[in-house]
């Protein structure tokens, strides 16, 4: 039952921090806009750093099984990309990924709370982005490298959107970028 409670106390906080960061707000400011006390949220969490980890583990797992998802049963490359940028380029996701990238920005500092974070936050995507890349026909050198840039550039370009909103433009840059990374190496 104590899960059943943290998974429930977890989806309020995920929806409470989605909508207005985190770098301004107490502990106690995060229990009251999720209708709990500062107590229960170090219960099932240890401290603030580490309910915010746990709400970017969620997002996280959230979003790895919507790419999975979207590849699963469609042969065309391209079109699993566009369909996930256009998931991605939700203006819905907008503050889960504000949330993301700033929690990203508290990992760069090395902050105690964001290793399991800085442990995840590639590892847990390489995989599936690889396997798409090996159902291609890439080798596995190949595929770990294009996963990765995949990562990267798709990141950049996420960051881009939320910095300056130009759906248009980066959305043909995703394309593009689909198109290219999904191209046969040449010989």
């Amino acid at each position: 039952m104590a899960g059943d409670a943290r998974a429930a106390l977890l989806d309020r906080c995920v929806a409470f921090l989605t909508e207005g960061g985190f770098s301004q707000l107490s502990l106690r400011e995060i229990a009251a806009g999720t209708g709990t006390s500062h107590r229960m949220l170090i219960y099932h969490f240890g401290s603030r750093e580490g309910l915010l980890a746990e709400v970017v583990r969620r997002i996280e797992a959230e979003q790895r099984a919507a790419l999975v998802a979207l590849a699963d049963g469609l042969d065309d490359p391209v079109e699993v990309s566009r369909r996930f940028w256009r998931r991605l380029a939700d203006p819905e996701l907008a503050p889960a990924e504000r949330l993301f990238f700033e929690i990203y920005a508290q990992a760069l500092f090395g902050r105690s709370w964001t290793e399991s974070f800085r442990a995840t936050v590639i590892a847990a995507w390489a995989g599936p982005v690889e396997d798409l890349f090996l159902r291609l026909g890439f080798d596995a050198a190949q595929a770990r490298q294009r996963a990765r840039l995949a990562l990267a550039a798709t990141r950049g370009l996420l960051l881009d959107l939320l910095v300056t909103g130009d759906r248009e433009v980066l959305g043909a840059a995703a394309d593009l970028f689909a198109r290219l990374i999904t191209a046969p190496r040449p010989d």
